[in-house]
């Protein structure tokens, strides 16, 4: 005889359905609602002790606590930043993999090399404009360059003037030529290997000048090895008041900021990314946090999701007019 008595499904086979219906319509599974339940890796796309290196530390320890698993730092080096970018890019979009994005990285990359392997604004999602931070114009004490008016007479006679930079196309490279557009006369680029030997020749007067980030040349300028002539922002920066922006020196449009970012990829789960920038935005409130980033002259600027997102696009338009007019290239 058949038994027709209706069989109700017991919790195991509704999880499974439930599981199933949710993952045909795309819905965040029990991934998403259990998330972090394991370390989470923080890639820093460039070496130990850099800006970015000790930003991400600060950031990655705080929100490590509030999520209450790890945020493990891992510094994957290299090309520019695009190696570690790319990492992030083609990865799992889990939430267990987050980039600490750069104004380098996720902007003028963009345009600077002729094939990246990722693209900044299709391959990503914001998760917190960590902070910004304007970089000191600066020249060595004992030179004869004290004002930004004898920076100009200098590049307007004989050789004219030098600028060192961390390197082709990087932001203290673009705000010099940016510079050299608004003050006009000679001023020739000197890329280096890296920053700290370009702000070293400097100090020593082998160049001229450099744009270069407040945590790098404070120590020196409140030392007395460097002066500085202005910031690259269009207001003045918070770790010293008493600079003056080259925008009001000069009386045209200078706002160029280095910045920094918390990205994951693309496609992580909508949860998870909710997740994440509820984290980063209570860690980032922190006034302990806030504290430690101002220290490092990074000021914050808090965006919501679609902001960010705008603010993204506009910062890889505006790098690519600097990088076409440089003529820096990579390929």
């Amino acid at each position: 005889m058949t038994d027709t008595t209706p069989r109700h499904p017991n919790r195991r086979d509704a999880m499974m359905v439930l599981a199933a219906t949710a993952s045909a319509l795309g819905l965040p599974t029990a991934h998403a609602q259990t998330f972090p339940d394991k370390p989470v890796r923080l890639i820093v796309p460039f070496g130990a002790g850099t800006t970015t290196d000790i930003i991400s530390r600060v950031v990655g320890e705080a929100m490590g606590r509030e999520l209450g698993q790890p945020l493990i730092v891992d510094n994957r080096a290299g090309a520019g930043g695009t190696t570690g970018s790319a990492l992030v890019a083609r990865g799992q979009a889990d939430g267990y993999q987050l980039i600490m994005g750069t104004v380098g990285t996720h902007a003028i990359n963009a345009t600077l090399f002729r094939n990246l392997s990722y693209d900044p604004l299709k391959d990503f999602a914001p998760i917190a404009l960590v902070g910004y931070t304007p970089t000191f114009l600066v020249t060595s004490s004992d030179g004869p360059i004290k004002t930004l008016a004898d920076l100009k007479a200098r590049a307007a006679q004989g050789q004219g003037a030098s600028f060192a930079s961390a390197g082709n196309g990087t932001s203290g490279h673009l705000a010099g030529e940016l510079l050299k557009a608004r003050l006009g006369g000679q001023m020739l680029h000197v890329p280096y290997k890296e920053g700290g030997m370009a702000m070293s020749d400097v100090i020593a007067g082998r160049a001229d000048f450099m744009f270069y980030h407040p945590a790098a040349v404070l120590p020196h300028m409140q030392a007395g090895r460097l002066r500085a002539l202005g910031v690259s922002s269009a207001q003045r920066s918070a770790a010293a008041r008493e600079v003056p922006s080259v925008a009001e020196q000069v009386g045209a449009e200078f706002d160029l900021v280095a910045w920094f970012m918390l990205y994951a990829p693309a496609a992580t789960p909508a949860p998870v990314l909710a997740r994440l920038r509820d984290s980063a935005a209570k860690t980032l409130a922190s006034s302990e946090v806030a504290g430690k980033l101002l220290a490092q002259g990074v000021e914050q600027r808090p965006l919501g999701a679609e902001a960010m997102t705008a603010f993204g696009r506009a910062e890889v338009d505006k790098w690519a007019v600097l990088v076409r007019q440089s003529g820096a290239q990579v390929d």
